[in-house]
């Protein structure tokens, strides 16, 4: 993106590009609506109760976010790990006495923004007491987050209940970044998301935020052929064999704070950070949608955005408790 297009992200979307994924995000939204009501997740669902609540969200993200921008992909990540673990349910927020809960799980190594959630949970505590659920703050600071890092702004169809257990051994099988691609899929249509959702909410995601050279030493030392040449020794001077397994490098190393397409220009030029986003590039299939967000054309990016959105929030529906099903915790790295 051109400094001047990130800037009418900005500015509520004013270029053509911009207003592209705006129009978008209208008509399917609207044309939704009817079958997330159904769902029992609805737009809106606290516009009587707690009429602030996404305000409320959406200004200690922003706080988050100005603090330090690596908390957007932060908060992204956050919203993926609770999906794919018992559903959408806030359960990764659990902690217990013992370290037996759902953030010690291998898979969830490094996820973090349980801070902003705890603070946004206590401003609504403090407002509507009982009434807005963790799992619903999780999804609203993940598209906070977006928005944040000049990414798509998206309705959030809310009406989650929290879960009430959270165990580790229920993480097991989360999406690895040593996953072949066979597994990834697999893994994704479990879900009941498809190859083009894999694309977006993996390597999509990765346009934003950091990994630890923990993930790419194995990928570096068996001296991965698929990387860039030039790149494997940038990768080799920042993460050197032997050293500190928890320095952080950019997933996109271009524009790691701002939502853009370059993370596919990264992957198809062998400058994919960790494996699973290379792997996506060595299937046909993966590799025609990743071209279709880097095609030479006016409407590529927008495209990315639009559908990007629209798979965060059909992630968003995994599994979600609603109706009588769950709580609404008080706080929300306890049940009540």
């Amino acid at each position: 993106m051109s400094p001047g297009v990130r800037e009418s992200i900005s500015n509520h979307f004013s270029s053509s590009k911009m207003m592209t994924i705006a129009m978008f995000l209208v008509l399917f939204f609207s044309h939704d609506l009817l079958s997330f009501s159904e769902g029992q997740l609805q737009f809106g669902f606290y516009s009587e109760t707690c009429g602030s609540a996404e305000s409320i969200v959406r200004d200690v993200v922003q706080q988050a976010v100005t603090k330090d921008p690596g908390n957007a992909a932060v908060l992204l990540r956050l919203h993926f790990h609770d999906c794919f673990v018992e559903g959408c349910d806030g359960s990764i927020l659990i902690k217990h006495k013992v370290n037996d809960d759902e953030r010690f799980a291998p898979g969830n190594a490094g996820v973090g923004g349980f801070d902003v959630i705890d603070n946004a949970k206590s401003e609504l505590e403090r407002l509507c007491p009982g009434v807005v659920s963790c799992a619903d703050i999780v999804a609203l600071a993940a598209r906070d987050a977006v928005v944040a890092a000049k990414g798509p702004f998206y309705e959030v169809p809310t009406g989650r209940r929290d879960g009430q257990t959270s165990e580790k051994s229920n993480a097991a099988n989360l999406p690895d970044v040593e996953d072949s691609i066979n597994i990834l899929k697999s893994k994704f249509r479990e879900k009941g998301l498809s190859d083009k959702d894999l694309v977006l909410l993996s390597a999509g995601a990765h346009t934003i935020g950091t990994t630890a050279c923990f993930f790419i030493m194995s990928r570096l030392d068996a001296q991965d052929s698929t990387i860039n040449p030039e790149f494997f020794k940038v990768l080799r001077s920042k993460c050197p064999k032997g050293g500190d397994v928890n320095v952080r490098i950019p997933l996109d190393w271009e524009s790691q704070f701002v939502f853009d397409n370059q993370i596919f220009r990264n992957i198809r030029g062998g400058k994919g950070v960790i494996k699973s986003d290379s792997v996506l590039y060595q299937d046909n299939e993966m590799k025609n949608i990743i071209e279709s967000y880097l095609a030479s054309n006016d409407s590529s990016e927008a495209n990315f955005a639009a559908d990007f959105a629209e798979a965060v929030v059909k992630m968003g529906a995994i599994e979600v408790k609603t109706g009588v099903e769950g709580e609404i915790r008080r706080i929300c790295n306890a049940t009540n």
